[in-house]
């Protein structure tokens, strides 16, 4: 991985002027993959349109209902009752969605250990699948969980707001718009490294619009 940091590094200095000043001192992008593609998914959901603490609230609750050491299995899921989900903190919607992610799990129709193999695109399609499971939250698990560095996040508010800034935009790009950019700064392969950039520069995070498909009621 740090060996593909370097080159991504080096490409967007050499292609992209805004990025090239943003690119400095010590500071790296953190994807760290890891393989726990299930776990990363529940989690996902749980913190879909909430903030960091209080999905860590939620995720702690949700945790203590099951006296395990490990994370719970889709099996665990599926036999509690969708009330005690609700009681952790967990919307009416985003309990059964994590029930849906369990049960696709049980029954094959989503399988974890092909993905590695797949691409971006082919990733998307599989996962999106799963209700409450859209393209933003399949963006964020291919960079955050899988390490992939060719993921440019086009419905994410906080890349399209910084690029309004940093490019100096009279209004908020599309997703075209941002699209378009970024073919025309050459930030292909290494979208992600600077959709990574553009994030730490506002001092921002990861931020879905209400869309239809990544819709969540609060708890």
């Amino acid at each position: 991985m740090a060996t593909s940091l370097d080159a991504a590094l080096e490409h967007l200095r050499a292609h992209d002027p805004i990025l090239a000043q943003l690119i400095t001192g010590d500071t790296r992008p953190n994807f760290t993959p890891h393989t726990q593609y299930y776990q990363a998914l529940v989690e996902s959901i749980i913190s879909q349109q909430l903030s960091v603490k209080a999905s860590a609230s939620i995720e702690k609750r949700f945790l203590a209902l099951f006296p395990l050491d490990t994370f719970p299995s889709p099996e665990h899921i599926l036999q509690t009752d969708s009330e005690h989900l609700r009681a952790a903190g967990l919307s009416r919607q985003k309990a059964s969605y994590i029930q849906d992610l369990a049960l696709k799990v049980i029954e094959g129709i989503v399988q974890f250990d092909q993905l590695d193999s797949l691409a971006n695109d082919a990733i998307i399609q599989e996962l999106t699948r799963i209700k409450g499971v859209g393209v933003w939250t399949v963006h964020m698990f291919l960079m955050f969980c899988m390490g992939r560095l060719d993921v440019l996040p086009i419905g994410d508010l906080g890349i399209r707001n910084g690029i309004q800034k940093l490019y100096g935009l009279d209004t908020v790009p599309t997703p075209d718009e941002v699209t378009q950019l970024a073919r025309t700064n050459q930030w292909h392969p290494y979208e992600s490294v600077a959709s990574w950039y553009i994030w730490q520069a506002l001092d921002t995070q990861p931020a879905i619009e209400v869309l239809e498909s990544e819709t969540i009621e609060r708890p």
